[in-house]
């Protein structure tokens, strides 16, 4: 199984996270590549069996602007595919989150973990094990 792991940070909080989550996927057994959104070849979400999108929250809730393009540009590719999204916030409820998910489940994608995983700021323990279970699924 190929786990891909897209992200964009800010602080660093996010890409705990992420690396949390290919510690898991790796754990499972899985193909792993992780990735920052900005250096990442779109064509990579293809081959994904399972794709894994994170994002910190940035002003009113919204994606990190690298992440909004690098969405943009594969978004008609998620049809069909599983998608696991995760980022990090320092206020706010996590709209951004449930917002991903529905653009996601529009593009026809099954988000496998619901409205997301997301962490206040740094990720504590609790948060680590959430992600590298998340990655483990």
């Amino acid at each position: 199984m190929k786990k891909v792991i897209i992200y964009t940070t800010t602080t660093g909080n996010t890409e705990i996270m992420a690396k949390a989550i290919a510690d898991g996927a790796r754990e499972s057994g899985a193909e792993v590549v992780c990735s920052s959104a900005d250096s990442v070849d779109p064509s990579l979400v293809d081959s994904a069996d399972i794709l894994y999108l994170g994002s910190p929250a940035m002003g009113d809730e919204v994606l990190d602007d690298p992440m909004e393009d690098f969405y943009v540009g594969i978004e008609g590719r998620l049809s069909g595919k599983k998608v696991a999204i995760f980022g990090s916030y320092d206020w706010g409820d996590g709209q951004w989150l449930r917002d991903w998910a529905d653009r996601i489940r529009s593009a026809g994608g099954t988000v496998v973990n619901g409205e997301g995983t997301m962490c206040n700021l740094a990720p504590d323990d609790a948060g680590v094990a959430e992600c590298k279970a998340l990655g483990a699924q």
